[in-house]
């Protein structure tokens, strides 16, 4: 296993270790485990095909690629909203 340094703000870097602290980890190990959660865009994107092919499977859901932008755009939007954007 490699060793790799990554500048970050010295707030960020505390905020992380605390978190880590307080789930009984490292904050290698902390980082080692949230990077084999999180998806890359080309893993979101396989979801989102696999998703859009079994709702269309299960119940013929199959919006146009218009439909799809303006329900992109409205998740968007509520989303920002939620979070004081």
């Amino acid at each position: 296993m490699s060793d790799a340094n990554v500048r970050i703000p010295e707030e960020a870097k505390d905020r992380l270790a605390a978190i880590a602290a307080a789930e009984g980890l490292s904050l290698r190990a902390y980082l080692a485990r949230l990077a084999e959660t999180l998806l890359t865009p080309a893993e979101r994107a396989e979801r989102a095909e696999q998703a859009l092919a079994a709702l269309q499977e299960w119940n013929g859901y199959a919006p146009t690629a218009a439909e799809q932008h303006d329900l992109d755009g409205e998740l968007d939007r509520r989303l920002a909203q939620v979070s004081g954007r």
